[in-house]
């Protein structure tokens, strides 16, 4: 069962995809085109990209609005799509299925509006260029370890429970 995400702040990891794939590979050769890929995290990603998770309706709505700058990027979740009205910097759009594999990936100029992709439940916004930069592209998966799991051994995903912990910070034992 998956929890609830809350607003917060994290890590993004870029999992997959190190060498240079950009999906469609995939797509043309079904198992095949991954099987020689490493999964894991790719040595130059290796610190983590800082994350800011958006997930109440107030924290979404806010978004990047009024902000002149973005370090690191921003996930809204549940989200489907997004617009760039009254921003003031161009940003760099993906969008993740259930899994945390990136579905589609634009740049928005400000005034626009993105149209909703069909199979996106979260939308990892960065300022333009950055996804690039990171290696962020269509069929790549992206690993997102919350800020109470920094200094643990491995990543808790969206659907993963680890070391007693689910994606939330909540131990087994605690009630909602």
């Amino acid at each position: 069962m998956v929890g609830r995400w809350r607003d917060g702040t994290g890590t993004l990891h870029v999992v997959g995809g190190a060498d240079g794939a950009d999906g469609a590979e995939e797509d043309r050769e079904g198992a095949k085109g991954s099987a020689g890929r490493a999964e894991g995290l790719s040595a130059g990603r290796a610190a983590g990209i800082p994350l800011t998770i958006a997930a109440s309706y107030r924290a979404r709505a806010r978004g990047l609005l009024g902000r002149d700058g973005l370090t690191g990027a921003l996930l809204l979740t549940p989200a489907s799509g997004v617009h760039t009205f009254r921003m003031r910097f161009a940003i760099d759009v993906a969008y993740l299925d259930r899994r945390l594999t990136v579905v589609d990936v634009h740049t928005l100029r400000p005034g626009r509006l993105g149209r909703p992709r069909l199979r996106s439940r979260h939308v990892l916004e960065a300022e333009a260029g950055a996804l690039e930069r990171w290696g962020v592209r269509r069929g790549v998966r992206v690993v997102i370890a919350p800020r109470a799991f920094s200094a643990a051994p491995s990543f808790c995903t969206l659907t993963s429970r680890c070391h007693g912990w689910d994606a939330l910070g909540r131990g087994r034992d605690s009630s909602r």
